[in-house]
């Protein structure tokens, strides 16, 4: 008689078997690609409650599993006053996935929901801080976030078209104020459509945001509301009806960005002109910063 597999055997197998070429490939791909991960590292992967930062987590238990170059996780979970129920699906979800996580809170969404001018900024910069303190306190040296391709594009196009600024979401990045402490992105590569596949799949309930501003935009009748980011998703669900490899095509621009093609451009926060580019013929370029 055959055993009968348990949710999170099932969930587990899915990622390598169902979604092997949209989660699995994409996922390794990228921590390859990005040199995302080193042995000894110690990672906190750092679980939101959503299905990003879930699916996450599972495919880095996965990979430890299955790497020949040994590294140590932690499951972090940083409570920013979510209610009861909210708690509540999360600590359900990390039981019935076998997620073994730490959580740890902190009076975030208390100071957020006081602020009228950047809130969602605020709520992630505060986040960030949170998650790097607890993480270098319990010895790891590494953060992930459960970023994906999706938010890299939708990033890019909020920048140009906001931020007045062409810029992008870094698969990794050191910190500036936790020295020793990287942040990496390992779902960098992995598209947000295979994510909620894989979550449908396994008929799992993720938290969302779980705060005023996702509810108001839930609320509206456009399911955009205030959100830009709503907006570019909107956006490209449009562009896509008449090029179907849009998302491809910024994805692939982010990494071949033709700098002296630009009038001018931004490295480690200082300014440059290329205008001396226009003036030589093959030779060595001569940015001048201004």
């Amino acid at each position: 008689m055959a055993r009968e597999l348990t949710p999170c055997a099932i969930a587990e197998r899915s990622l390598i078997k169902t979604y092997r070429k949209t989660l699995w490939n994409p996922f390794v791909a990228a921590v390859k690609r990005y040199e995302l991960i080193a042995p000894g590292d110690k990672i906190a992967v750092c679980i939101s409650g959503g299905k990003d930062s879930i699916v996450l987590a599972k495919l880095m238990q996965e990979l430890q599993r299955h790497t020949d170059h040994p590294f140590d996780l932690v499951f972090l979970v940083m409570d920013p006053g979510y209610n009861p129920a909210n708690r509540q699906l999360i600590e359900e979800n990390a039981r019935r996935l076998e997620i073994p996580i730490t959580v740890f809170e902190s009076n975030i969404f208390e100071v957020t929901t006081v602020v009228d001018r950047n809130p969602c900024y605020l709520c992630a910069k505060m986040r960030r801080g949170f998650l790097y303190s607890k993480a270098q306190e319990l010895g790891c040296n590494k953060i992930a976030l459960g970023h994906h391709m999706s938010d890299v594009i939708e990033t890019t196009l909020l920048g140009l078209f906001y931020g007045a600024q062409m810029q992008s979401m870094p698969p990794k990045l050191h910190s500036k104020n936790f020295p020793g402490m990287e942040l990496i992105r390992p779902l960098y590569c992995v598209h947000e459509d295979a994510i909620i596949n894989w979550r449908n799949y396994n008929d799992l309930r993720f938290l969302q945001c779980a705060c005023r501003f996702t509810e108001a935009r839930d609320a509206a009748e456009d399911g955009v509301g205030d959100s830009k980011r709503q907006e570019m998703k909107k956006l490209l669900w449009e562009l896509k009806k008449t090029n179907p490899n849009i998302e491809k095509s910024i994805f692939a621009a982010i990494h071949d960005a033709q700098i002296d093609t630009l009038a001018g451009c931004k490295f480690n926060g200082r300014r440059y002109a290329l205008t001396d580019y226009y003036h030589q013929l093959g030779g060595e370029t001569g940015a001048t910063e201004v």
